[in-house]
């Protein structure tokens, strides 16, 4: 065991090849945010505090509806990739994968029941 190299020592713990892609992923939806969330900020303020009809109305426009629904899907494909990092690093065994699969449905399915919603007030 003494005579072990340091490649030998490395097999089975290196890269799986993923990090760089991810990484990647999340700096270019972080920059989307850091684009879209001040603009739906002072969309979502302009509208704020008036009544349902105004609201609805409001978000019958295409420019405002289109920022809505690319906010809230940009939102939470950044939140799997944030949740699934955290799940990968402290999370181990099977439950690491239950977990992100669980995770990954949870996103998913919320990004689309927040979208469906602004599309149904939309058109």
């Amino acid at each position: 065991m003494g005579f072990m190299t340091d490649r030998k020592r490395a097999v089975g713990h290196g890269s799986a090849k993923s990090g760089t892609m991810a990484h990647w992923h999340m700096t270019i939806s972080s920059v989307g945010l850091l684009i879209l969330i001040p603009i739906f900020i002072f969309q979502f303020g302009a509208i704020l505090g008036h009544s349902y009809e105004e609201v609805v109305a409001y978000y019958t426009r295409p420019v405002p509806a289109a920022i809505a629904a690319m906010t809230i899907a940009l939102s939470f494909i950044h939140f799997r990739g944030g949740v699934q990092v955290l799940i990968e690093d402290y999370i181990h065994g099977s439950a690491r994968k239950a977990l992100i699969v669980a995770m990954t449905c949870l996103s998913y399915g919320a990004a689309g029941l927040g979208v469906f919603a602004v599309l149904r007030i939309a058109l």
